[in-house]
């Protein structure tokens, strides 16, 4: 009988987590069904948002194994890139990248 957590972030820097023990041959969605996330958090069902197990994307039908997190993904608020270039408007091209803060007297580039 595998081991698995069943893990989903409502909010940021916020988990919950559903330790689990499942028959052999159990599935993902199995783990989410069995887990009472729908009814706990109110959230999709399984099979409704994207799943991963320790962070990598999977299937619902996908096997689990002893051990697995498999992880609940909710939706993006912001594309990271749309998100990425309203910070460094923000912050205007000096203030960005990787040598914007140098020592005084330094060499360019260090």
């Amino acid at each position: 009988m595998p081991r698995v957590t069943v893990c989903w972030s409502p909010a940021p820097r916020e988990v919950l987590e559903w330790p689990l023990e499942l028959p052999e041959g159990a599935s993902v969605a199995d783990a989410v069904r069995a887990s009472g996330f729908a009814a706990a958090s109110g959230g999709p069902q399984p099979g409704e948002g994207e799943l991963g197990v320790w962070g990598r994307r999977c299937t619902p039908r996908q096997a689990v194994g002893e051990g697995d997190r498999i992880e609940i993904y909710r939706p993006l608020r912001v594309d990271p890139k749309v998100a990425r270039r309203e910070r460094f408007r923000k912050q205007g091209a000096r203030a960005a990248g990787l040598f914007a803060q140098r020592r005084p007297g330094a060499k360019p580039g260090y």
